[in-house]
């Protein structure tokens, strides 16, 4: 359920019309529900109500806006982390260090060392090499490193391969037959504190069986470890429960992944964590466009709408649905291909799909845009970055200004020395 809805005959998000917001900011412009995000926080967290111990962390990369993350953090949920820039994002919303997880392949030791400072709650090791590391300057800084080992389960979360992260060739975690040995050996280095394990097998999961069976492997290397006379008091069971993108489509829910969870690691006696990010802000938000154009193709009108894969990447990166309406609607419909300006032909958000109808001038959302939308934009083409607006009731405003092509070039140089060239 979002808060994006049909009023006299217009969309609004909440009770604000869309097309108040594209006058005024002027588009592409990415548009966020406060009560459908305070919604889906507390729908996550109710359905994880029956477990004893648990600790949410909102995957920062889904959507990182200061003003999401100020949201969440009052909904008392903490961050999962994957740099420092996130990290720092994390914490100037009001979210705890303590309550902070850094995960990530690729941790530089100068993000290391600034999350040992900051005193984060818990990093998600990914390597042997990356734990020796930590825990070399976790001893130099006089502190100990709380820490969960990333295992990878070699499990396929059946999602697109682009976004699958626990089968043996993904890069993430170590492998399953290993994970006691690299485990035991960290346990005993001064500058780490050894408390759990994580897992994370994919992201937009549709399907909770792989999920099962991963926990349950989980489960039995945590029995192995425990076995062996070390401590397990935290898995990290990651995130990735997915969202319908198209109308009519039919995902587990929350409580179907909570139930699913409690029948797996209700007697594990752990403090269980989750990282999501798409389930809380996926249908929060929708990016609001402006139709430049409609051009007749071979076979379909082209609608050239303003905004472009460098505002919302999805479509262009992995062949991602996103649901397209007008703002205005008529009640009339026509088939069309949905382009962008940019100079690609992978600069398209739909080929052959019927929508409502449209024409220049008028404005269109696409829907479920709230996740991996504006983190991912980027100035392609020398295109201004996306401004960001969030919706309260009748209230709104911008929570991420429009960073406009100029702006971007003020930060570029010609050096001297090529001048004379």
């Amino acid at each position: 359920m979002d808060h994006f809805e049909l009023k006299n005959g217009a969309l609004h998000a909440e009770d604000v019309p869309l097309e108040t917001i594209a006058r005024e900011v002027g588009t592409p412009v990415y548009v966020y529900s406060r009560a459908t995000l305070t919604r889906h926080a507390r729908v996550f967290r109710e359905a994880l109500s029956a477990l004893p111990s648990v600790h949410i962390a909102f995957a920062v990369k889904s959507n990182p806006n200061l003003a999401v993350l100020h949201l969440l953090a009052s909904e008392g949920y903490g961050a999962d982390v994957v740099s420092e820039g996130e990290m720092r994002r994390a914490l100037a919303a009001g979210i705890p260090a303590r309550d902070i997880v850094f995960s990530g392949v690729g941790k530089s030791k100068r993000e290391l060392k600034a999350a040992v400072e900051a005193g984060i709650g818990q990093f998600n090791l990914e390597s042997e090499e990356e734990g020796v590391e930590l825990a070399e300057i976790a001893a130099v800084l006089g502190k100990r490193a709380s820490c969960a080992l990333r295992v990878n389960p070699n499990v396929d979360a059946r999602t697109h391969a682009k976004i699958s992260t626990g089968k043996a060739e993904n890069k993430f975690g170590v492998a399953y037959d290993v994970a006691a040995g690299i485990y035991a050996r960290l346990a005993g280095l001064p500058g780490l504190q050894m408390r759990g394990l994580a897992v994370h097998i994919g992201s937009q999961i549709s399907d909770l069986e792989p999920s099962r069976q991963a926990f349950i492997k989980m489960g039995a290397l945590m029995e192995t470890i425990r076995a062996e006379g070390h401590e397990v008091t935290h898995m990290d069971l990651g995130g990735g429960l997915g969202v319908p993108y198209k109308v009519g489509e039919s995902l587990p829910t929350p409580d179907d992944y909570g139930r699913m969870v409690h029948d797996v690691a209700k007697d594990w006696g752990v403090t269980l964590m989750f990282e999501p990010g798409r389930v809380i802000t996926g249908n929060s938000g929708v990016l609001v466009t402006e139709v430049i154009r409609v051009k007749q193709g071979a076979s379909n009108p082209f609608v050239v709408v303003d905004a472009a894969m460098n505002d919302l990447a999805r479509p262009a990166m992995y062949d991602a649905w996103h649901d397209f309406a007008a703002v205005n609607p008529t009640g009339a419909t026509m088939v069309a291909n949905i382009v962008g300006p940019i100079c690609e032909s992978s600069d398209t958000f739909a080929m052959g799909r019927e929508i409502d109808a449209v024409k220049a001038g008028d404005f269109g959302v696409f829907r479920t845009a709230g996740a991996y939308g504006a983190t991912m934009a980027n100035t392609y083409n020398s295109r201004a970055l996306v401004p960001e607006v969030m919706v309260d009731g009748e209230k709104w405003g911008l929570v991420a200004n429009r960073i406009e092509p100029e702006t971007i070039l003020a930060a570029e140089r010609v050096p001297e020395w090529l001048k004379q060239a």
